[in-house]
């Protein structure tokens, strides 16, 4: 009997020991469990929140970069266009200025141009004093040179350069005479002289072109009354300063060789001038270079730009 009631107790006491054993296990693993949820907790949702809310401001501040860097290209390109802007308006203002002056050194002047010679179906081989009261007698006009290489008449090229130039120094506010303005119409040298004086002009510019039997001759050069001429010596010192003037600037504007003034006594058209006057030879016909250059219309604006030019100066000094 005795040894019957001492096994239930012990397989009793056993079975506890294993359940409590088996709690213990449970609690650890909950703890461990719990120790592991924290771990994560801390080192990889936390981090990952941080980056999250580090991420954003990075996002922001690189947005920031690329709205400043536009904003200093946008502020560029604008300087670029007002500086542009600027330099027009400065450039439109100073034509403006120039154009003004240029119609005050005009203003109230009287310019006479003489196209020499004659179209080739005029006959002027009648003769005419070589000035007033002279017993000398020369022909009324000619016909003048040909273009050894362009084939243009001097008489067309002389009228093309003064029709031109009559235009450039009216819109600089000068009164204008032209002694003819086409190839027909027959006007002896004295006459146009005459023609200048009783208008009142102020200058008298006599438009020619040169040529020679040497090919190699080139450049312009001016003629003028020498101070002992009996008709024109009075009109020596403005003739020279006149001549002077319209040579630099020709010369300056076209690159020609500038051949210099020359006195001379016994063209008709000085000898019966009452005005400073002046005999421009713009060019050689007889030379490649001058000759191509002065029939070549693009460059004939330079040749009438380098002319007032040097008007412009004549009566500004």
């Amino acid at each position: 009997m005795e040894n019957n009631q001492q096994t239930p107790i012990k397989t009793t006491t056993k079975r506890k020991k294993v359940i409590f054993g088996s709690l213990i296990i449970l609690a650890v693993l909950g703890i461990g469990a719990y120790v592991f949820w924290q771990y994560q907790q801390k080192n990889i949702i936390a981090p990952t929140g941080q980056q999250t809310t580090y991420a954003k401001p990075a996002a922001g501040a690189s947005a920031g970069s690329v709205q400043e860097a536009r904003q200093e290209v946008e502020q560029a390109v604008q300087e670029k266009l007002d500086a542009q802007q600027k330099a027009e308006e400065e450039a439109a203002a100073q034509a403006a200025k120039e154009a003004e002056e240029a119609a005050k050194a005009g203003k109230g002047k009287k310019v006479a141009i003489d196209p020499g010679h004659q179209g080739w179906n005029v006959d002027m081989s009648a003769k005419e004093p070589n000035a007033p009261g002279s017993s000398e007698m020369k022909a009324k006009s000619t016909s003048g040179a040909s273009g050894n290489y362009s084939g243009l008449a001097e008489f067309q090229l002389n009228l093309d350069v003064s029709l031109q130039l009559r235009t450039e120094l009216e819109k600089r506010g000068y009164e204008v005479l032209l002694t003819r303005e086409d190839n027909n119409t027959a006007i002896s040298n004295a006459e146009r002289a005459v023609l200048s004086n009783e208008w009142g002009a102020d200058i008298y510019v006599r438009i020619h072109a040169n040529s020679s039997e040497s090919a190699s001759a080139q450049g312009a050069l001016t003629l003028i009354p020498s101070s002992g001429n009996p008709y024109a010596g009075s009109q020596y010192s403005a003739s020279r300063a006149l001549a002077e003037s319209i040579l630099a600037s020709y010369c300056s504007a076209t690159e020609f060789a500038n051949k210099g003034i020359q006195e001379n006594d016994t063209m008709t058209g000085i000898n019966w001038s009452t005005r400073p006057v002046v005999i421009l030879e713009m060019g050689f016909m007889s030379n490649q270079h001058d000759d191509l250059k002065m029939a070549d219309s693009a460059f004939q604006i330079v040749m009438v730009q380098g002319i007032a030019d040097g008007i412009d100066n004549y009566f500004g000094n």
